[in-house]
């Protein structure tokens, strides 16, 4: 049996969706190219590493925590790599896999992007919201994520 069609309402709650999910992301990235020359990919990976322990994780961790797939992450790594942010070396615990470690000029990178990184993110989302408007967005993401990825809602925390 068929899916039942979206509601009116529905139908234009997932069209504004598409329309948030493009421009939010387009809007940042600007901004990062515009600043620092990076892709929003390529800050959260820096961002991520900056504030991990030792400031170093393991790539697993590190492509969920950025949201990328492995080949993503380890393409995104080599181009942060070649401009001497990051580096990767074998996981000293047990030899298997890789750790990214975030360079002393990576962790410049951060704290000099952060600033106007958080002025974007705030100037296309929260402050175009009411406080109750943006209580109620993190709730309705929250609840959308724990029917994807249960797991990650609990490392974001509720």
């Amino acid at each position: 049996m068929a899916s039942p069609w979206l509601t009116d309402q529905q139908q234009r709650t997932w069209r504004l969706w598409l329309s948030v999910a493009e421009l939010l992301p387009r809007t940042l990235d600007a901004q990062l190219q515009r600043d620092a020359g990076l892709t929003h990919a390529a800050y959260v990976v820096l961002a991520m590493l900056s504030e991990a322990p030792e400031r170093r994780l393991r790539m697993s961790e590190l492509a969920r925590m950025a949201n990328q797939s492995q080949s993503r992450l380890s393409h995104t790594v080599a181009r942060l790599e070649e401009r001497g942010w990051v580096r990767r070396e074998r996981a000293a615990e047990d030899g298997r896999g890789n750790v990214c470690v975030l360079l002393e000029d990576g962790w410049d990178v951060v704290r000099t992007v952060a600033p106007g990184h958080v002025g974007a993110v705030r100037g296309a989302l929260f402050d175009v919201l009411t406080d109750e408007q943006a209580a109620a967005l993190h709730d309705a993401l929250a609840a959308v994520l724990e029917g994807l990825d249960p797991e990650r809602v609990e490392r974001l925390g509720r």
